[in-house]
């Protein structure tokens, strides 16, 4: 990534969005984070510290996305991590929770962008975050299957109409030092024998992952998955 680069993290307290966002500050890139309410987030850019700082926006309101944007000028790399959990079956269904989510991952991403796109030049670049959910449902994923396969596809048609800027989606499968899954030490179990790297996916993987496909100026329109080689997919 150059020097200074104006970074935004869209979901920045937290998980991946976090971590990311740590990385381009210890550059000494400019980085703008993004989390639901406006004390915590600007706790967590102080935590962060360089050139960091912290706007409140929540993605479940998509008509105020616009205006709480409205003081971020340019944007060099836009990387939108925002999630909202939802454990909701079909017999038990929750459509109040499933909106939610929807909401965040679809709307609240495009929203964002719609807002973000004019501000970005032409070799800038966005990253999406879905998740192997996407074509590997468990009991309880049904929104979260329906989500991430939503950003499959939201994906391509983004960078048709944002192009020449470049979007891609990067899709985990169980990230093992999350503060989700840092309580489920069967399923980062699991994954680490599923995997034919014979280690659970973590963190810095996912870091890794975000810089080489917002700076890869050939990677395109791509669904990429990082898995340690699944051998179940």
């Amino acid at each position: 990534m150059s020097d200074r680069a104006q970074v935004v993290v869209i979901g920045g307290t937290s998980g991946l969005g976090r971590h990311f966002a740590q990385s381009c500050a210890e550059r000494g890139d400019e980085v703008v984070i993004t989390g639901r309410t406006e004390d915590r987030t600007k706790a967590v850019a102080h935590e962060i510290g360089g050139r960091t700082r912290g706007l409140a926006l929540d993605l479940t309101d998509p008509e105020r996305i616009e205006a709480g944007l409205a003081d971020v000028l340019r944007v060099d790399r836009l990387v939108l991590a925002a999630v909202n959990r939802d454990h909701n079956t079909v017999r038990e269904y929750r459509p109040a929770d499933a909106t939610r989510l929807l909401t965040v991952k679809l709307t609240g991403y495009t929203a964002v962008l719609h807002a973000l796109a004019a501000r970005m030049p032409d070799d800038g670049a966005v990253v999406l975050l879905g998740g192997l959910a996407s074509h590997r449902p468990y009991p309880g994923s049904t929104t979260v299957t329906t989500a991430n396969g939503g950003i499959s596809a939201l994906v391509r048609t983004l960078a048709v109409e944002l192009s020449p800027i470049r979007v891609n989606a990067l899709h985990p499968s169980i990230v093992s030092d999350t503060p989700f899954w840092s309580d489920k030490p069967g399923a980062r179990e699991a994954a680490a024998t599923r995997a034919l790297t014979r280690r659970p996916v973590t963190m810095q993987d996912c870091t890794e992952a975000i810089s080489f496909l917002l700076e890869n100026r050939s990677i395109n329109g791509i669904n990429l998955n990082i898995d340690g080689g699944d051998v179940l997919i």
